[in-house]
């Protein structure tokens, strides 16, 4: 019998469904691959830094086109992972297993297509996205671009794996493989930049061969039958639709809302081309710091899937409040410890990347901005959405995200950026002016309870 040691705990009729020490258990792992993530971007901005700061540059502006095909896949496996969650929660062991299947089959198909149409029409792409860019910039970028998107399909199938071993709570299964994916990255880096003097090339190779090693260890283990989730020995290539189309319900609204976010940071970002290299950098460094500082809120949303999933399933919304409350706390301490101790190394950060006097002023004042606002803002703005989108609310999030996005982000970060004259820091008060909208929109709606009985499952 578990401990109830608290007074909220006293409200809920029945067993908690999670113990601290099982939240704990599931926390840490995501916090450490997701550290590990991000500091291997840093690090892979700093190797490529020695090239020049127009490589810098073209890595940033692929790697945003990249985090928009990925946010794609991830979403769409976060679909999957609600899904088997709120199985799970029913007690529904045999669905769950065929709901991964249908996960793993899918998002491999769907990726796929999407490098096909990538590669295709790869000029008219960049052509766009990126627009007009300096020679080198667009040498640079090219080569980077033909390299990495070879990635998308191993990189679409390890998001799949690691999605449904989270919700089942075995978080350290994605925590190993991204350590050993890490691993090879960096070493492949320091090998081909410093050791063979190659460019972003150095960098593109150790990316793809690192996630194929992922996939494939991924799906070995998902072959596991003592999991309580696992793929089937006899993988059969046949869509079951029924499941798919749950998957979907989630995945769908999920993709476009972080699709069209990302969409609408590359329009930003082709407008900050204009602005000059230096701002190209600064807000490439920027960037790379702002991931690392909402690091600890950006793992704990995939344990909030996890948990608050399974709780829908059960029908018990008093343990999804209970719970909600208990992790947002949990967000935004970790988020203050976090963003203080990128502001107290400011002054660091801006000398290893050993940038030029007026991009580094460019990139402190960015990150000063974004830390001081994200303690306060960032975990209502993306944390708190995770409940509803896992309650299966995920298309008021999809309106509210892309809506606050579009009307917010872009138009004042046009008008404050180019309008006014503020260029980089203008486009990211923009963007803080997003997450307040975004904060409000969510709180309202998650007050009112409107997001209750909306189980996929």
């Amino acid at each position: 019998m578990r401990k109830k040691n608290s007074k909220d705990l006293q409200k809920i009729n029945g067993e908690l469904l999670f113990t601290n020490k099982y939240l704990v258990k599931l926390m840490w792992p995501l916090f450490v691959e997701q550290l590990l993530i991000f500091a291997v971007g840093l690090l892979d901005s700093i190797m490529v830094a020695s090239v020049g700061e127009a490589a810098v540059s073209a890595v940033s502006l692929v790697d945003s086109l990249m985090v928009l095909i990925i946010n794609i896949m991830t979403a769409l496996a976060t679909g999957g992972a609600v899904v088997v969650g709120q199985y799970l929660g029913q007690r529904k062991e045999s669905e769950a297993k065929v709901a991964a299947d249908q996960l793993v089959l899918f998002a491999l198909l769907l990726s796929l297509v999407i490098i096909a149409v990538m590669y295709i029409f790869r000029e008219l792409i960049m052509s766009l996205i990126f627009g007009r860019i300096e020679a080198d910039v667009a040498h640079y970028c090219d080569v980077y671009y033909l390299i990495v998107m070879a990635s998308v399909p191993f990189i679409s199938v390890y998001n799949a794996g690691a999605a449904l071993f989270r919700s089942t709570g075995n978080s350290k299964v994605s925590m190993k493989v991204s350590i050993l994916m890490n691993m090879i990255n960096v070493a492949g880096n320091a090998v081909l930049i410093y050791g063979l003097h190659r460019g972003v090339e150095g960098v593109a190779i150790p990316t793809l061969v690192s996630r194929i090693v992922a996939a494939v260890i991924i799906y070995i283990l998902l072959r596991n039958s003592a999991d309580v989730v696992h793929i089937s020995r006899k993988f059969v290539f046949r869509p079951q639709w029924d499941y798919i189309k749950k998957i979907l319900k989630i995945g769908i609204p999920n993709s476009v809302e972080n699709s069209m976010f990302q969409l609408g940071k590359l329009i930003l970002l082709s407008m900050i081309s204009a602005f000059g290299t230096a701002s190209i950098a600064a807000n490439a460094v920027g960037n790379s710091v702002a991931m690392i500082a909402a690091l600890p809120g950006m793992a704990m949303g995939y344990g909030i899937v996890a948990v608050i999933s399974q709780c829908v399933g059960t029908g018990d919304y008093r343990q999804v409040e209970y719970y909600t409350r208990k992790l947002m706390k949990w967000v935004y301490t970790t988020m203050f410890i976090s963003n203080a101790l990128i502001l107290l190394c400011t002054p660091f950060i801006i000398e290893i990347y050993g940038l030029s006097e007026e991009t580094g002023r460019i990139a402190a004042h960015l990150m000063i901005l974004y830390c001081l606002c994200a303690v306060l803002i960032w975990p209502l703005s993306f944390s708190l959405p995770h409940v509803l989108r896992a309650s299966g609310d995920v298309t008021y999030t999809m309106i509210v995200g892309v809506g606050s996005m579009w009307i917010f982000r872009i138009v004042m970060g046009v008008i404050l950026g180019r309008t006014l004259g503020l260029g980089v820091m203008g486009v990211w008060i923009a963007m803080i002016v997003d997450w307040i909208v975004r904060s409000i929109c969510f709180c309202i709606r998650y007050r009112t309870g409107r997001w209750k009985h909306s189980a996929i499952a």
